[in-house]
């Protein structure tokens, strides 16, 4: 399957988006229901850090093939925040969190498949880049 460099720009910028959707659903760091079901991950800091990786991802949209490795560490990264959500979703009750606050609960309901599909990008974009730049 050959994803064209188009598509691959459109992924990462999409997927910084899909980041920056965080400071809607943190109604810009101010909604501690977030915070208050994962307070070491989801802190207003790693809200913070989340919007950081965002724009990480859409700097490199239009060169991401000058930098295979950058975008492997985004494909661990966000395998890192899919683990964590399926560890949350196993220890925790979403709809205790949907009780709070609406935004929070579906903040928490999608999260990790957004993560674990944009690994799965990642790590697909990281294999091509790395295929192509070893046959040159």
């Amino acid at each position: 399957m050959k994803i064209q460099d188009k598509t691959i720009t459109r992924g990462f910028m999409l997927s910084g988006l899909m980041n920056l959707t965080v400071l809607i659903f943190s109604r810009f760091f101010t909604n501690s229901t977030i915070p208050e079901f994962d307070p070491v991950v989801m802190s207003n800091f790693g809200l913070l850090m989340i919007v950081i990786w965002g724009l990480a991802y859409m700097a490199i949209a239009y060169n991401y093939d000058k930098v295979p490795w950058l975008i492997g560490i985004f494909a661990i990264e966000k395998s890192i925040y899919g683990y964590i959500w399926i560890n949350w979703m196993l220890n925790n009750n979403v709809s205790e969190v949907y009780e709070k606050d609406t935004m929070a609960g579906i903040f928490y309901s999608i999260y990790g498949i957004n993560d674990l599909l944009f690994c799965l990008f990642f790590l697909l974009i990281f294999l091509k880049t790395i295929n192509s730049t070893s046959q040159k």
